[in-house]
């Protein structure tokens, strides 16, 4: 079986932003990810921007006209059979983040060894740094988790799943080992402490929140491995220096066999 490259990043929605989208089409024109997983991309213009940046990505998932639900694009070079957005409950207390219309991308995707579900998402962020249970942004991702559960269940179980993006959760939270329980899914990173958020000096020791999480199809094997990627400075096209994002890029490979 060939393996599938499939990458996830937050694109970051503030700053300069089509110089690094133009950035990132460069480098994913140069790339092999047959899947690419964005949030924050938020604008159509923006997908375009990337689009023509990046035209080997001939499919594509989003949903919504000029504002993109959830900021979720999802990149193919394979067709994308069918997509849908699943919205999260608007819960909490009221913030910017509702205009984002927070959810998940579910998109089928036709790969030369079959059908594949992908779930592109981007959680609420928690405001507080405080991943306990009894936080009240905690109570929001659970909702939320709650509602991509059932999505994931509503996938034929003869189809892989993979569920990516910035879930806003550290690994080691109890919300996020509760949702890969019941969602029947396995962490491709799980024990590596590596953050996903870039490091500041407000925040010099962020937790990994970007993930990619998968479930086979039954009766068979998804052998995953993922790495983080686009760690460092990238030349824009006037010259200057640049991070990417915020976040770092999540990619992995993963290979189905009977």
């Amino acid at each position: 079986m060939k393996a599938l490259r499939l990458l996830t990043m937050n694109a970051l929605f503030t700053g300069d932003v089509p110089a690094r989208l133009h950035a990132l089409g460069g480098a994913l024109a140069a790339s092999d990810y047959d899947v690419v997983c964005l949030q924050e991309v938020m604008f159509r213009r923006n997908v375009r921007l990337i689009r023509r940046a990046a035209p080997a990505y001939r499919y594509v998932a989003c949903s919504g006209t000029a504002l993109i639900k959830g900021g979720l694009v999802l990149l193919s070079r394979w067709p994308i059979s069918r997509s849908r957005f699943v919205r999260y409950p608007m819960t909490g207390p009221v913030r910017g983040e509702f205009f984002m219309r927070k959810g998940a991308q579910v998109a089928s995707i036709a790969t030369p060894d079959g059908e594949l579900v992908v779930l592109n998402t981007h959680l609420s962020a928690n405001r507080d740094d405080d991943w306990s249970p009894a936080n009240r942004y905690t109570r929001i991702a659970e909702a939320e988790l709650a509602r991509l559960t059932e999505a994931i269940a509503a996938v034929d179980p003869s189809v892989p799943v993979a569920v990516v993006g910035d879930l806003n959760l550290p690994r080691d939270s109890a919300a996020l080992a509760g949702f890969i329980a019941a969602a029947g899914l396995r962490d491709v990173l799980s024990g590596d402490t590596r953050p996903t958020y870039r490091p500041t000096p407000r925040w010099p020791s962020p937790p990994a929140l970007d993930h990619v999480l998968v479930r086979p199809a039954a009766g068979q094997t998804l052998t995953a491995e993922a790495d983080l990627v686009f760690q460092d400075k990238v030349t824009l096209a006037d010259g200057r220096q640049a991070y990417l994002s915020d976040h770092y890029g999540v990619r992995a490979r993963l290979i189905r066999s009977a």
